[in-house]
């Protein structure tokens, strides 16, 4: 695949009026996430590509495989005033609907696997990821990773044993500055209307289009918590919060982090 040429992306994204102000390539780096979070004084909306990451991490700092010019590998550092700090752990379920939006932009029908997977085919097979983190000057950075181009074998599968897969695996375009461009532009729709919303998910409508694009609900699943806290049950909900709403042998339990496994029927 041909490199990300930065001055086009810049041309299309970034101009006075928005709505990105910076936005670099690089050839290379361990991490986006953490190439922002590093960056003191970073203005916020400012984007952070790279052609390939060599410390690419997902949740519970997972390897993120991130093969040279196959992929997506973006990070976006966002100061959203007037947001409380309570909230911004939404900003995962934001960007999830970004990435769906995205998807159909490229010719593939994809799900949301709560809180931060996407998944396309038959097979529900992984093909885009999110990490939000909060940095110590209060910005958060939403990284986003996806497989565009064909997958280099084998790729490692996932918690729960979800197999890879790619935009073009699935039929899709697999042009990445084409998708670059639309994951973008997708992200600053969905994220201008967490912020007017006070990162209110209900109020600003993403809440019901998340709900209604995640195939984890009324899916029997497995929540692995930290220290062998596990339970089972059928998911039901996704609060206003974003958190899982479980029906666990008739009690409602509510998750707001953990690994969430989708059981398969025998």
């Amino acid at each position: 695949m041909a490199a990300l040429d930065a001055e086009a992306l810049r041309a299309a994204l970034v101009t006075p009026s928005g709505p990105y102000a910076a936005l670099d390539v690089v050839s290379s780096t361990g991490s986006t996430n953490a190439d922002l979070i590093a960056a003191e004084g970073a203005a916020d909306r400012t984007v952070l590509i790279a052609e390939t990451q060599t410390a690419g991490r997902g949740r519970r700092a997972r390897e993120w495989v991130s093969p040279p010019e196959s992929g997506l590998y973006l990070s976006v550092l966002l100061r959203p005033e007037g947001v409380p700090a309570a909230r911004l752990g939404t900003l995962s379920l934001v960007a999830g609907v970004a990435l769906a939006r995205a998807a159909r932009h490229a010719g593939v029908t994809a799900t949301l696997k709560w809180p931060n997977d996407l998944l396309a085919g038959l097979a529900q097979a992984k093909c885009a990821g999110v990490l939000a983190e909060v940095g110590q000057d209060g910005a958060v950075v939403v990284g986003i990773g996806v497989n565009v181009g064909p997958l280099p074998d084998p790729v490692p599968p996932g918690p729960g044993g979800i197999p890879a897969t790619s935009i073009a695996e699935e039929g899709g375009s697999g042009d990445r500055a084409e998708l670059a461009v639309a994951l973008l532009r997708a992200f600053d729709e969905a994220e201008r209307s967490w912020r007017g919303a006070e990162g209110d998910l209900a109020t600003s409508g993403l809440l019901a289009e998340y709900r209604s694009n995640c195939s984890t609900l009324g899916q029997r699943v497995r929540v692995e918590l930290p220290e062998d806290r596990d339970f089972q049950g059928t998911a039901i909900d996704i609060d206003g919060e974003g958190r899982l709403v479980v029906d666990a042998a008739g009690a409602a339990r509510t998750v707001s982090a953990g690994d969430v496994v989708h059981l398969r029927s025998a």
